[in-house]
């Protein structure tokens, strides 16, 4: 009887002659998929909001013509009247809001860069996923085929016997049956491996074959340092967490610029104003030019209470941003605490598993030798594969618990490659 190969099972792997790494296949997902363009755009548009709020810091140039008629003309004026303008104004001083505007522009816009590495990191670990649930079906289709093969040589042992008058022929029937339905178990499995890579495919954007996976990650079984070195670098990492501590900040730089409106606003204004008493300017038999240069003092002086207000709510804004940050904050640290505890855990039972089929294995060596010789029952030996099935499956299913596990404790804290966050 052939044992049951533990290595076999999980490191025989396809042989690529190109074969594409976890880290080349997020690479692709980052380079190809149209949501990071998107929020890439999102950047874009901050870069232009803060040119938008520059903008305050250069002189406005305006050009007016103006055409009129009167039904009675006067000593002042023809029927027929036009007036060329030229105005170049110019704030000299508005309370600073200028500047609190552009400075609150800067943080969205790394508000914004932040978001996109989320959404990077978010991708990687769904592509990670994607490249594990492969690699897991793969090895469930080793097991499955393991176990048909098994059962196709205790059929085929039983009809010899069944020829020979050691069996009888419903025996025979029993080990086809089992047969059959482990080669349909087969055929299901290869289905659902060619669909897993399909959407691993679908993750990077990219057109993939399984034999360009090698799956030479999951050839060692992965290690975690201490909890607390990573709970500190996920609180210092997290882009989710700088973008509220952004929008925190912008809140209160936008009450800080509405605070200009409580300061007087001075202008420098240069005038050009050329009258004709013609409806094309130039034309008429009487002109009149004018050059005016002039400093504007405005102040308001009550507006019913609406700065105050607005200062008031972008205050509120920002302490609202920071109890969520709060909150947000307990909420990774409580997550990732979660994700070590099923991570220590699933190491512990790969371990468990390993043994499991070690003992399966033995088990169904010895009950196919009784079996030969008449010592166990039929239903025995099938019981002894199917054990060794299930323990085979076990295995599969905690060695891709400890790499889920792995991989959801790395994008806790951001520890996927990729373009990085603008930092504080």
């Amino acid at each position: 009887m052939r044992r049951y190969s533990l290595i076999l099972a999980f490191l025989l792997l396809p042989q690529a002659v190109s074969a594409l790494s976890l880290e080349e296949m997020q690479l692709s997902a980052l380079a190809n998929r149209a949501l990071v363009k998107r929020y890439q755009t999102n950047i874009e548009k901050s870069a232009e909001d803060i040119r938008i709020a520059k903008s305050g810091y250069y002189p406005s140039l305006d050009f007016g013509y103006r055409t009129y008629t009167i039904d009675e003309p006067s000593a002042a004026e023809k029927r027929e009247n036009s007036v060329v303008s030229t105005v170049v104004s110019w704030n000299i001083f508005t309370g600073y809001k200028d500047k609190y505007a552009i400075s609150s522009a800067e943080v969205l816009k790394e508000v914004e860069s932040n978001r996109l590495h989320s959404i990077e990191q978010d991708l990687q670990l769904a592509v990670a996923l994607r490249y594990l649930a492969v690699f897991n079906q793969q090895a469930r289709l080793k097991v499955a085929q393991d176990t048909n093969k098994t059962l196709q040589e205790l059929y085929q042992d039983g009809k010899n016997r069944f020829e020979v008058g050691l069996l009888d022929k419903n025996a025979v029937l029993k080990f086809k049956v089992d047969y059959d339905n482990a080669d349909l178990t087969v055929k299901k499995e290869q289905a659902d491996l060619e669909k897993a890579v399909y959407d691993l495919a679908r993750e990077i954007d990219l057109d993939i074959a399984y034999d360009t996976l090698d799956f030479k990650e999951f050839q060692a079984t992965p290690t975690l340092g201490p909890n607390e070195d990573y709970e500190q670098q996920m609180l210092t990492r997290r882009s989710e967490l700088k973008v509220l501590k952004g929008l925190a900040q912008s809140a209160e730089l936008l009450a800080s610029a509405q605070r200009g409106s409580y300061y007087p606003r001075f202008d420098l204004v240069g005038s050009y104003r050329n009258y004709d008493d013609s409806l094309l300017n130039g034309q008429g038999d009487f002109t009149d030019e004018e050059l005016r240069a002039e400093l504007v003092l405005s102040y308001n002086l009550f507006d019913g209470f609406g700065d105050e207000a607005k200062i008031a709510r972008n205050r509120a804004e920002a302490r609202s941003i920071k109890y969520d940050l709060a909150e947000l904050q307990n909420v990774f640290k409580t997550e990732l605490k979660k994700a070590f505890v099923d991570y220590d855990i699933s190491m512990v039972n790969v371990e468990v598993a390993r043994e499991d089929i070690l003992y399966a294995e033995e088990n169904l060596r010895i009950t196919e030798l009784k079996y030969k010789e008449g010592l166990q029952r039929q239903l025995d030996l099938l019981d002894a594969v199917s054990n060794l099935t299930r323990a085979q499956s076990n295995y599969v299913a905690v060695v891709r618990t400890v790499f889920e596990n792995y991989f959801r404790i790395i994008r806790m804290i951001e520890g996927f490659p990729g373009q990085k966050p603008v930092d504080e």
